[in-house]
């Protein structure tokens, strides 16, 4: 069952719908009033992760809310509307990212699987500079998708890309400016945000 719900760009398919891109989500008004109220008031956090062997830097600044308990100076819940309209799913948690320049970064990943409930979409708002996302299957043939994600531009990734795709925000030495993604997500009970 496909379960994006307009003709976006396909980036990748599988049973679930695959990666789909929509570069014109939201207008240029409603993203930069999103990005300016959001970078202004969100909880930003900074946190550090073991690495391997040491303990180092996030490099990029976070905040995370449930949907049952959305803050209502923040824009969220009409976001959290629109992305339903395009890509429906009963999302429970929004996970804020925060890239300050070009030093900032997601190294390649999946989401954990234990932390979301399987067959259910992962989508994702970008606001602010456009930074490159690369896209890369974990075994065959590793070559790489990369798509620049726009101001206001939506990103739906099914579970199933979870498993067969891992994705990535790479640094740049190009100067960018400031970027955030909104990202929605079906979490499992026990990884909901406090």
């Amino acid at each position: 069952m496909d379960l994006f719900a307009s003709p976006p760009q396909t980036l990748l398919d599988d049973a679930e719908g695959g990666v789909r891109y929509w570069p014109a989500f939201a207008g240029a008004a409603d993203a930069d009033a999103w990005f300016r109220i959001l970078r202004q008031h969100a909880g930003w956090y900074s946190e550090r992760r073991k690495m391997y062997d040491r303990v180092v830097d996030v490099p990029r600044l976070l905040a995370g809310y449930r949907t049952d308990a959305l803050p209502p100076a923040l824009p969220l819940a009409e976001i959290l509307a629109r992305v339903q309209a395009i890509v429906p799913a009963p999302y429970n948690a929004v996970g804020l990212n925060f890239y300050r320049d070009g030093s900032d970064s997601v190294a390649m990943h999946n989401d954990k699987l234990h932390t979301i409930v399987p067959g259910q979409p992962i989508t994702l708002l970008s606001l602010g500079h456009p930074r490159r996302m690369l896209i890369r299957a974990k075994a065959g043939d590793r070559g790489r998708i990369a798509v620049d994600l726009a101001h206001g531009s939506l990103l739906g990734m099914s579970h199933a890309s979870q498993i067969t795709h891992e994705h990535g925000i790479p640094k740049t030495a190009r100067p960018v400016g400031p970027r955030m993604s909104i990202v929605f997500r079906v979490r499992t009970e026990a990884h909901l945000p406090d």
